[in-house]
């Protein structure tokens, strides 16, 4: 899945990106809005995360025209506003969702796998309420089987309801999303449609009532009728059981730039100091109010809830009148130095979880306890694991065809026939024998181990089990992370530059290297033995120029493929760098695609001259 990331931060767009590739998610990032535009219209994603208050184009415009280009895909908005009438602009302006800074990463990660199969949904599957049926390649609309002849504007004021069951459209944005811009009518239009649409419905049988109209708002398609109720599993003091994630990303990115959050509160500081002394400075309350937001957006998320808060109470302070009252500057130097008490304490931190959360992972069950079954599918969603139920082996045979999950979870036993499911073990191993089969059942007796085994199944599970336990014998069986196929070495004297850089080749199985100290360049090279080397040319005691020339020189390593790293991108200064033996260079500010394009295709290429017969590099 891939997902576009516009955020200016640089704190927290590196930690949004290294929690989500942890999470198996492929990211691009623009740092401001027009970057953001030019991508969203060039490239295809999956999902849009969108910061709110962004530079050259806001999130909310950048967002409303997008939406207007006509495009599709969902967009998860990031903010720091928390009105009401804030969220309803952004909800107004197209985006699909929003979270409030600070947020809570695994609620983040919650809201974007719910976004990506409301995109699957909507892109490959029918939508149903009730026994009303919608199917979007068809463009065919049945009632009790019965098919129901709509306008062109009915059928997309059905599908747009049926594809946001949760969401009020008021008429003006229910005009937005289905006409132009310049053809659209008076919003009495959008009631008359609504109101023949109701009636068509009606006529073909639909009892219940569809569509609510929330007075003062706008129309909300109802709850299905005879919708099913999800199980949460709690604990035995009956609470409810905490949701397996993986923090570890979070985490390092909150050990590796806690820094910069000092950093930050520094401009605070340099402010708070200015004022007691009676010397205002713009330019400087300007700072101090950029970093307070940022701040106030970041610490919550990586450990420091208290400071989110002391930061966003500055930023409202700062957002007022540029010329602080008394009061108002004594109020200021007190929550600056309760901020910094606050980074002397230690962070909230997560403890990583054994399981690989990834939401490409595929759950077909076979088992006709309900019970169970809707257990299982009311916390599959936190384990990243998009399940289907087969309640009797007929309907199971079924989905196998349609399409080929990642791992099977078994119940030998169903009443209601009198075949025996190893008969269909047997035919899953002989038709898929790399998908792991986990066998759960209540039959223990050594033959049915046996049999098991002998069939080709990688788990034999007992029942009873809890879903926890259900859930980690899955964790064991699926595929593990595949092991990096190259190693580079990055050289920087700016860390947060190294963390960047990283983060955006760790995902394609590279492992990583990195170095801020140049002078340690070769002990470092001769330890780890990369296989590409990435140059910054302009760093303190030994430049890239210098490193590129020791490594030319030397008669096992003169062949490693380098790439440099450069602001300058003038003729004079990219000759000195070729003729100091650089392969390739990377003009500053870095984008992600061509940073991976670039260090793959190298890498690859110098591993086919070498399977040619050519020099070793």
């Amino acid at each position: 899945m891939k997902i576009l990331l516009v955020e200016d931060d640089v704190l927290l767009s590196t930690a949004l990106f290294d929690l989500l590739s942890a999470n198996r998610y492929t990211i691009d990032i623009a740092s401001n809005g027009q970057a953001g535009l030019e991508l969203a219209t060039s490239t295809e994603y999956e999902l849009i995360l969108l910061d709110w208050l962004i530079p050259k184009l806001d999130g909310v415009s950048l967002c409303r025209q997008l939406r207007k280009q006509g495009y599709r895909k969902s967009i998860l908005l990031l903010t720091g506003k928390n009105s009401n009438a804030d969220i309803v602009a952004g909800l107004d302006a197209g985006a699909d969702d929003y979270v409030i800074k600070p947020f809570n990463p695994e609620a983040l990660l919650a809201r974007i796998r719910s976004l990506l199969r409301r995109n699957e949904a909507i892109s490959s599957s029918i939508l149903t309420w009730g026994n009303l049926c919608l199917d979007p390649s068809a463009g065919r609309v049945t009632c009790n089987e019965q098919e129901i002849l709509l306008t062109a504007t009915e059928y997309k004021l059905l599908e747009l309801f049926l594809q946001n069951p949760d969401r009020i459209f008021s008429r003006a944005v229910i005009l937005d999303r289905l006409w132009g811009f310049g053809d659209a009518p008076t919003e009495n239009a959008v009631t008359t449609h609504i109101k023949d649409l109701r009636k068509k419905l009606k006529t073909v049988g639909l009892t219940e009532e569809f569509l609510e109209t929330v007075y003062g708002m706008g129309y909300r398609i109802k709850p299905a009728p005879n919708r099913s109720i999800s199980v949460v599993q709690t604990n035995q003091d009956g609470k409810k059981k905490p949701a397996p994630k993986d923090m570890t990303a979070v985490n390092r990115v909150l050990e590796r730039f806690r820094n910069s959050f000092v950093g930050q509160v520094v401009v605070l500081e340099r402010l708070k100091t200015a004022l007691l002394a009676g010397n205002f400075n713009e330019e400087l309350h300007q700072q101090a109010l950029h970093e307070a937001h940022k701040l106030a957006g970041s610490m919550g998320s990586f450990g420091y809830p208290e400071g989110s808060r002391l930061a966003r109470k500055i930023e409202h302070l700062l957002l007022g009148d540029s010329s602080l009252s008394t009061e108002q500057i004594s109020n200021f130097s007190q929550l600056v130095t309760a901020l910094q008490q606050e980074l002397t304490k230690p962070a909230v931190t997560s403890t990583a979880q054994n399981f690989p959360v990834n939401q490409t992972y595929r759950l077909l069950v076979i088992d006709d306890d309900t019970t169970l079954t809707e257990q299982l599918q009311a916390e599959a969603d936190l384990w990243g694991i998009r399940m289907k139920v087969a309640p009797n082996l007929a309907t199971a045979r079924s989905l196998f065809s349609l399409k080929t999950p990642d791992v099977v979870l078994l119940d030998l036993s169903f009443p209601t026939t009198e075949e025996d499911a190893l008969i269909l073990l047997s035919e899953i191993v002989e038709r898929s024998p790399n998908i792991p089969v986990i066998v759960f059942t209540g039959r223990d007796t050594l033959a049915d181990r046996l049999a098991v085994s002998r069939l080709g199944a990688r788990q034999f599970l007992h029942k009873p089990a809890t879903t926890e336990q259900i859930f980690q014998a899955i964790a064991r069986v699926l595929p593990q992370p595949q092991t990096s196929e190259a190693k580079v070495l990055i050289v920087d004297d700016d860390p947060v530059i190294l963390a960047g850089l990283s983060a955006l080749l760790t995902p394609w199985g590279l492992e990583v290297i990195t170095l801020s100290q140049s002078q340690q360049f070769w002990k470092v090279l001769i330890a780890t033995s990369p296989d590409l080397v990435v140059l910054d040319l302009e760093m303190p005691i030994v430049n890239g120029l210098e490193l590129c020339q020791v490594v030319r020189q030397d008669a096992q390593w003169g062949d490693l493929p380098i790439l440099v790293v450069t602001a300058h991108t003038e003729a004079e200064f990219l000759q000195q760098a070729f003729a100091a033996g650089a392969d390739d260079f990377i003009s500053k500010p870095v984008l992600g695609p061509e940073l991976v394009t670039r260090v793959l295709s190298r890498i690859q290429r110098t591993r086919r001259h070498s399977q040619l017969g050519g020099s070793k590099s």
